[in-house]
């Protein structure tokens, strides 16, 4: 259980981020939801505590692989565990895919893997969470610019550049998936008809 004084430095410091994600939102066309703005800010300040970050694996203390976390998700058999696991995937997706990205990049893993991988957790979170439907909805339709969002609120703000954009646009050509296509869309790519694609 935390102490009081985490709780008050949590509380305080998901004050500190709701305000900066309320002045950041306001730059975002359409706005983020106000409950997913307080989501993310309730994130901020969690991962605020390392020990929310890492955890002890075979005698060491790392952030658990996001690819990892989906095999779990993929193999419990509990659906209440299964979103509990891919909740911590995506919001571990989103907070190293906007804090560290260039950490990951010189491993060769873009922001598209972690938009990938959050944006689907947070995809199946929107249709079978038991709480907060709309808000991991939007966090899956809209994870490139909620992730900026989180980078530039954390002071790391570095827009997408035109390899991940097209990596992203790549991937979608792929897979065919509406929410990259969405996602894209925001960013102000025009996408051709599926009809059109080969």
């Amino acid at each position: 259980m935390p102490s009081v004084s985490q709780t008050t430095f949590e509380q305080t410091l998901a004050d500190f981020f709701r305000e900066r994600l309320q002045a950041g939102a306001d730059d975002l066309d359409p706005r983020p939801r106000e409950e997913t703005l307080w989501y993310l800010g309730s994130l901020l300040a969690r991962f605020g505590d390392s020990a929310q970050v890492f955890s002890y694996d075979q005698g060491e203390v790392s952030v658990r692989p996001l690819a990892l976390l989906y095999r779990d998700a993929v193999e419990v058999d509990s659906h209440y565990h299964r979103c509990l696991i891919l909740r911590q995937l995506g919001d571990l997706a989103l907070f190293m895919g906007a804090l560290f990205p260039e950490n990951y990049s010189r491993r060769g893993i873009s922001r598209d893997y972690f938009i990938g991988m959050g944006g689907g957790a947070y995809d199946y979170l929107g249709e079978n969470a038991r709480d907060n439907r709309q808000v991991f909805s939007e966090l899956a339709e809209r994870f490139a610019r909620l992730l900026e969002l989180v980078a530039t609120v954390c002071g790391r703000d570095r827009e997408m550049d035109e390899t991940d954009i097209l990596q992203l646009f790549q991937r979608w050509r792929e897979t065919g998936d509406p929410r990259l296509a969405a996602q894209l869309r925001e960013m102000g790519v025009v996408l051709p008809d599926a009809g059109g694609m080969h």
